[in-house]
Parts: C-alpha cells; structure tokens; sequence
C-alpha cells in the first residue's frame, strides 16, 4: 500500500489533512521556489507545487506525494509575505475595501502518474480603520502569510465575503484534493465513495 507524503512543513496543510482523516506522512521539499515574471499566478502555484512535489518524490518513488502553493493577488500582481511592518501595512491597505483572489495549486505524484491544478477563491475586504490595520499588523500574524493575512486567523475579522473554496485560501483546496487522490488509491479513512474530477471554481 503506498503511502501518502506531504511536501510541506506548513501547519495549516497538515491540519487540513488531518481534518479529512487522511493518514499521511511529512517530508518537506528544499525545493527553491523562483517566480518567472511571465507566468501567471495560475501558473505559478501549478509550477510551484510541482516543484515541491517532485523534489521530495526523488526519495520517495514508492509512495504519492502531494506538494501545493498558494498565492494572494490584487490586479493580478502576485503579494508575498511581508518583510517588515511597512510591507503588511502597505499590503492590508491596499486590500482593505478591495476584492483579490487567492489561488491555491497541487500537485500529486506517484510512479506511474501525475495530476496538477489549481482552484481561484476571491476573497473582499470590509473597509478597514487605520487602527484597525496598525492592531493587525502588531501582531504577529501577518508575517508568515502570503498578502500579509491569515483568513482562518484573526485576519477573518477583514473578510466580508468569498466567492469559492474557503479552504483554497487557507492554502489547500480540500474537496477536489480529495476526489483527485481517488485516481491514486488514497483515501480518508473509511471513505472510497468521492469520485473524481468534481466540479471545480476557477477564477481565471
């Protein structure tokens, strides 16, 4: 039976896979992760994941792995993660009272296949006080999140509304990583019933 590795150190993608009752292992990927100023944001999670994927499948040819990357964009410009203050405070500005869509893309691995996608989740800011930014930004939060903003942390409080996936945001797209991992035998505990390729919300 293989087993399923996940490429990534990240917190919120193993509570994820924990959430769906997925029995998994973590190996995380040293993959350097460089964005071409061509590509797309689509482009970039797909390309991203699969990087990560296949950098940690080299030692682990026997099993699945499952890499994936998230970005947060605003007028198709891709935002990272803050280095200072000044960054997230010039970042949840820009957001605040303003529509972004965040893109999430996976990438699975076996022996003998290989599926790569991405799913789109836009995501509005209410209109934010500027003590309501500079409380934010004091935090520690914003700081390891992609746009500065945690939506399943206290950067909930900024969200008026999503038009997709929530867990797109979050950083991993749950219901269609599950359906996709059905082509690879793996499945949440008990659970053989999910079929794949559903249909999915791409904000393109």
């Amino acid at each position: 039976m293989k087993r399923l590795i996940l490429a990534s150190g990240s917190p919120r993608r193993k509570e994820l896979l924990n959430q769906i009752h997925l029995s998994f292992d973590i190996s995380v990927s040293n993959y350097e992760e460089i964005i071409s100023e061509s590509d797309t944001p689509q482009q970039v999670v797909e390309k991203l994941a699969l990087g990560k994927a296949q950098n940690v499948f080299v030692n682990n040819k026997q099993n699945v792995v499952i890499g994936a990357d998230t970005v947060v964009t605003f007028n198709n410009q891709i935002l990272g993660k803050p280095n200072d203050k000044e960054e997230a405070r010039q970042m949840i500005t820009m957001l605040s009272g303003q529509k972004h869509v965040v893109y999430s893309g996976v990438a699975i691995i076996s022996s003998d296949q290989q599926v790569v996608f991405h799913q789109g989740t836009e995501v509005e800011f209410w209109e934010l006080t500027d003590e309501e930014i500079e409380a934010y930004i004091s935090s520690e939060e914003p700081y390891d999140k992609a746009g500065g903003y945690g939506i399943q942390g206290a950067g909930a409080a900024f969200v008026k509304g999503i038009r997709g996936d929530y867990y797109t945001v979050v950083g991993l797209p749950l219901s269609l990583t599950v359906r996709e991992l059905t082509a690879f035998e793996i499945y949440p505990e008990n659970q053989k019933s999910f079929s794949s390729q559903s249909d999915e919300v791409n904000l393109e």
